[in-house]
């Protein structure tokens, strides 16, 4: 490792490289192809950018292609590059879609020695002849097995088809698909050395995966609940926009703080500022996608909540990298009833996941509830939406409580309200009566 790169990966308070740091370094710094495999949170976009910025040149034009799976993703690796780049004196750019691109080609012709985006801003500027390939050496496919699947696969191929015969290819990646036991057929018959330290890694802390049973209907209260936890953050995932949208609409109806979401369909500023204010601590709940399931880097996060349960074992594992980063504790918490948690438990039952039962008792998250209080607990899940927070009660854990009425005096008889013509009934009667004395 360079002297200026060794002194500020000390700086940043690491002791020695991670696994994946210390085996793939030297195959990147013999500009060799390779497949680096390790779990979230283990340090891959350090692990591919030391090597990769210390082999180029400065002032030598754009050497040095990253392609990421999102936007989000895009922007957070260009803001990482740039810190070591900047050791070096070297520029590094983001083309990420939703961003303007007339200001990204003007910045393209400064010649920034790394280029960091999605594959189909990349695909684009190189249609375009606005991106010229013929000086890269080095294209990392982070994210691989998401990228390399459906019309990404094909766009990333056509990139990769655009550079020199002699580019350095480089795939990472944290759960392996079958596409990526055959890299060299679809890129080329290239040697590519695989690097797998999924078993051997130690770098995640203790995370706690709960299982919370709580009715669809109930899950928007129990996500407000959940503020009142000391310290909790969380992002928040679902499966469709349209229910996410839905649960955001209720967070902002009741006037709930807090809250905010990042979608696919937002722009770039809006998507920006959401990560930015979660970072920051400025909100608890960020409501996303699976698009923000993957490579992204919160530090310290506490907590992911899967509000819908994913369809498939990759994107579970790839939700919850999110927290238990680096050697950080982190929790879990997965809303369903008996039906869902039990399928979730089937669906992972490959993976060395420790579910254990989860409630929220006395503004906690806890493992059990005393017997005396299993009744509050059941009357707390058996909340329904329609009961809305007036005012004050908006940001207050919305607990039905039972309480029993004592009797002192028994209750009035029911007073039965007459209509006119019985109230008028024995007035008649008396004038009856006189009419027939006077008659």
């Amino acid at each position: 490792m360079l002297e200026q790169f060794q002194k500020y990966f000390n700086k940043l308070g690491y002791d020695k490289q991670t696994l994946i740091q210390e085996r793939v370094y030297p195959i990147i710094k013999n500009h060799d192809s390779v497949l680096g495999l390790s779990p979230t949170g283990s340090g891959k976009t350090v692990a591919f950018l030391i090597p990769s910025i210390e082999i180029l040149e400065p002032e030598g034009g754009s050497q040095l292609l990253i392609i990421e799976p999102s936007q989000e993703l895009a922007i957070q690796t260009a803001k990482v590059a740039r810190n070591w780049a900047n050791l070096r004196g070297m520029k590094v750019l983001a083309l990420t879609g939703g961003a303007n691109i007339k200001r990204q080609m003007e910045r393209l012709k400064k010649h920034p020695e790394v280029i960091v985006g999605t594959a189909g801003r990349i695909k684009n500027l190189i249609d375009d002849k606005k991106l010229k390939t013929h000086l890269f050496s080095t294209i990392i496919i982070d994210e691989a097995d998401d990228l390399l699947q459906g019309e990404t696969l094909t766009t990333v191929r056509d990139i990769v088809s655009s550079m020199m015969s002699d580019v350095q290819l480089e795939f990472f990646s944290a759960t392996a698909t079958p596409i990526l036991d055959q890299l060299s057929g679809w890129f080329g018959n290239r040697d590519i050395q695989k690097v797998d330290v999924r078993a051997e890694d130690k770098t995640q802390g203790h995370v706690e995966h709960g299982m919370m049973n709580v009715l669809r209907k109930n899950r928007n209260k129990m996500l407000a609940r959940l503020q009142h936890v000391a310290g909790f953050k969380a992002l928040v995932f679902f499966n469709q926009t349209v229910d996410l949208n839905k649960t955001y609409s209720f967070f902002v109806h009741n006037h709930y703080q807090g809250v905010a979401k990042l979608t696919s369909d937002q722009n770039q500023t809006k998507r920006q500022k959401a990560m930015d204010d979660f970072r920051l601590g400025r909100i608890k709940l960020l409501l996303t996608t699976d698009v923000a399931a993957r490579g992204l880097d919160i530090a310290k996060l506490p907590a992911v909540v899967n509000y819908d349960l994913p369809d498939e074992a990759i994107d579970y594992v790839h939700r919850v990298g999110r927290t238990g980063r680096m050697g950080e504790d982190g929790m879990v918490i997965n809303f369903g009833d008996d039906h869902d948690l039990r399928d979730l438990k089937n669906l992972l039952s490959d993976y060395d996941f420790d579910f254990q039962p989860s409630y929220f008792y006395k503004n906690k998250i806890v493992k059990s509830v005393p017997k005396t209080a299993e009744k509050v607990v059941e009357v707390v899940e058996k909340t329904t939406n329609n009961d809305k927070p007036s005012k004050d009660e908006s940001t207050k854990p919305h607990v039905k409580k039972v309480k029993k009425q004592v009797v002192s005096n028994p209750a009035p008889k029911k007073r039965v309200k007459k209509n006119k013509h019985t109230k008028n009934k024995g007035m008649r009667n008396k004038w009856r009566k006189n009419n027939n004395k006077h008659n």
